[in-house]
């Protein structure tokens, strides 16, 4: 089972957070547009079950993404399950228009300009994101993707790359609940 163990900080300058990844030897990509429409389960709350489902936008690409519920106090650990979908087409609604019909309603959408970097701590990928989110801040988000076996060496690995970026209080709510808030 797939386990997202992420931290997220708010921060005053993506630029500065971006140097100090360059000279740490990330691979910074090219900023892009990101739009998430979130949905309201038919039968159980998923604010009180702390739990989420969400269809991403990129481009023309897309995914829906389950997220379970927080697994620790101190950071956002949570299963995960991620599937693309086919791509943007006339008549690619029927995805939303399913859900719908299943009896998932939209809550909101959290729209972001965000630019990935990629580096390894050891043997570990670390995916990064400098996020500009509109409505809530700007932040960075640390991320590895694990096991359940290897959560605890994967939040302190991501603790270690917090320090070494000079990030601090972290915030544990989803971008859904800042904009909500």
């Amino acid at each position: 089972m797939p386990i997202e163990v992420e931290q997220k900080f708010p921060v005053a300058d993506l630029g500065a957070v971006a140097a100090r990844l360059a000279a740490l030897g990330a691979e910074l990509g090219q900023p892009r547009v990101e739009e998430d429409r979130y949905y309201r389960h038919p039968a159980r709350d998923f604010a009180e079950t702390d739990e989420a489902l969400r269809v991403r936008r990129v481009g023309p690409a897309r995914w829906i993404t389950y997220k379970g519920p927080k697994l620790d106090a101190t950071t956002k650990t949570r299963r995960e399950i991620e599937l693309p979908l086919p791509a943007e087409s006339a008549g690619s609604e029927t995805w939303e228009d399913l859900l719908e019909a299943l009896g998932f309603t939209p809550v909101a959408v959290v729209r972001k300009k965000r630019r990935k970097a990629r580096l390894s701590l050891g043997d570990c990928p670390i995916e990064v994101s400098l996020d500009e989110v509109e409505q809530v801040g700007t932040f960075v988000e640390l991320e590895v993707m694990t096991d359940a076996g290897q959560v605890e060496s994967a939040k302190a690995l991501l603790v270690a790359l917090a320090t070494q970026l000079g990030l601090g209080g972290g915030e544990r709510r989803s971008y859904l609940e800042l904009l909500l808030a």
